[in-house]
């Protein structure tokens, strides 16, 4: 799964070598056997940290964005709601912090969604907003996902 808008389209290279080694190490690797925390793929450039959690109400998984990095969310077990729209539609919430390279932003008005299933990926690059870790159907699911971060 990929949302992007044509000037994105032009701008990034989903198909990088970073990009590259982010799908390969989703194929060759035996995500559910990872351990929590940081896994390196290739130093800074691109790395994984996989996450536990259940999912959220709405107003507990605000929208967030990143300037360095590239996530690629993908899913290995549970389900969440995932919602995303252009960060350039969205109010900030909170100032941008360069050391986490996070900032987050107010629930936009009418954002789109998609529910990421068990081998799902959703990928988001700075110009995005995104909102993970919703609940999708009612009731809080136990979700193990992996994060990729790919440097711009």
């Amino acid at each position: 799964m990929l949302t992007a808008t044509i000037d994105t389209t032009d701008k990034y290279d989903f198909l990088s070598s970073r990009f590259r080694k982010a799908y390969a190490f989703l194929r060759d690797t035996d995500l559910k056997s990872l351990p929590l925390g940081v896994t390196p793929i290739d130093g800074e450039e691109v790395y994984a940290q996989v996450q536990e959690y259940n999912t959220l109400p709405a107003a507990d998984a605000p929208f967030e964005g990143h300037r360095r990095y590239f996530d690629l969310h993908y899913m290995i077990e549970g389900e969440e709601l995932f919602g995303y729209i252009p960060a350039s539609e969205c109010k900030t919430a909170m100032d941008y912090d360069p050391t986490r390279d996070l900032l987050f932003f107010r629930e936009p008005e009418a954002p789109c969604s998609l529910i990421l299933h068990p081998g799902e990926l959703a990928a988001v690059s700075p110009d995005d907003a995104h909102a993970p870790r919703r609940i999708s159907a009612g009731a809080p699911v136990h979700v193990r996902k992996l994060v990729i971060k790919v440097k711009v």
